[in-house]
């Protein structure tokens, strides 16, 4: 078999297994929008959830799946960019770091099940808080640090070494270098990072059932006070997510129009997902472009 033949035989099995990955998201995405879209009102976005009468809305659970995704990455973002760049530029290279880095990938790897039973324990049993948003974020953070952190590591290493050690030898500090060089030169990588944090967040359900609960009091979105009972900011309530309600309604079997609400929530939560992810790249090219002039 000459070459000019085995060049075509491997084009034609990797197109063919580009050709499979697109069909099944094609076909995965297709099912949810078209059984979906059709269950999609004002009213059903706009409106609270009821387990009582049909027709319930998802306007609370869609509000606790972002707001617990802002709290989650607030907390991510910094700690796992910090804990990236010291690994890529400050840790020394030994058994030490090459054990952390180990732990890392272990903890990266971990069922989401797991990391809820962990949060179970420290934030809602151990801290006494019971089921709040800050227990669910915090969990997902232990979730979703591994990745930004090896993400950070690998983007700050990525960075042409040229750029580093010109900044050096101008006699600029390591942390200006970081700064000014590294850090943007790395910004795309970092967003992708971030962004498939994010996205992992939004499909989160384990671990959320351990540490938000099930249920979401009645809001009030008039009530800004984050420490009143009603205030849909108060990170010491129970949330019900969007995920969550999902599996929720499938579950109970009490509400007539199950599988309606879960149809439409399943579309509003694939729409969410492909919007913030649009809008996480935009946001990303638009702060790379003013770090580096470009």
């Amino acid at each position: 078999m000459n070459s000019k033949m085995t060049d075509r035989i491997a084009t034609g099995v990797f197109g063919l297994c580009a050709a499979i990955i697109a069909a099944i998201l094609v076909g995965l995405f297709s099912y949810i929008l078209i059984n979906g879209v059709s269950q999609l009102s004002f009213d059903f976005i706009s409106t609270k959830s009821s387990a009582i009468a049909a027709g319930g809305g998802i306007r609370d659970q869609l509000f606790n799946s972002f707001y617990i995704l802002f709290i989650t990455m607030l907390i991510t973002i910094p700690l796992g960019v910090g804990g990236g760049v010291y690994m890529a530029e400050y840790a020394p290279q030994n058994k030490l770091t090459d054990f952390i880095r180990t732990c890392i990938e272990v903890l990266s790897s971990l069922p989401s099940i797991v990391i809820g039973m962990f949060g179970l324990l420290m934030f809602v049993n151990l801290t006494g808080w019971g089921y709040t948003i800050i227990g669910g974020a915090l969990a997902l953070t232990v979730f979703n640090l591994p990745v930004m952190v090896r993400v950070t590591e690998d983007a700050v290493r990525s960075v042409p070494k040229d750029l580093k050690e010109a900044s050096l030898a101008l006699g600029v500090s390591r942390w200006h270098t970081v700064k000014t060089i590294l850090l943007p030169s790395a910004i795309p990588s970092i967003i992708t990072g971030a962004i498939l944090a994010s996205g992992r967040v939004f499909g989160e359900a384990a671990a959320l059932l351990f540490t938000a609960g099930l249920t979401t009091p009645r809001l009030n979105f008039t009530e800004w006070n984050p420490f009143s009972e009603t205030s849909p900011f108060n990170i010491f309530r129970p949330a019900e997510t969007l995920a969550v309600h999902i599996w929720n309604v499938n579950t109970q079997g009490i509400i007539p129009d199950a599988e309606a609400i879960a149809n439409g929530g399943s579309a509003v939560l694939v729409i969410s997902v492909l919007f913030f992810n649009l809008a996480a790249r935009w946001l990303g090219s638009f702060i790379y472009k003013k770090l580096t002039a470009n």
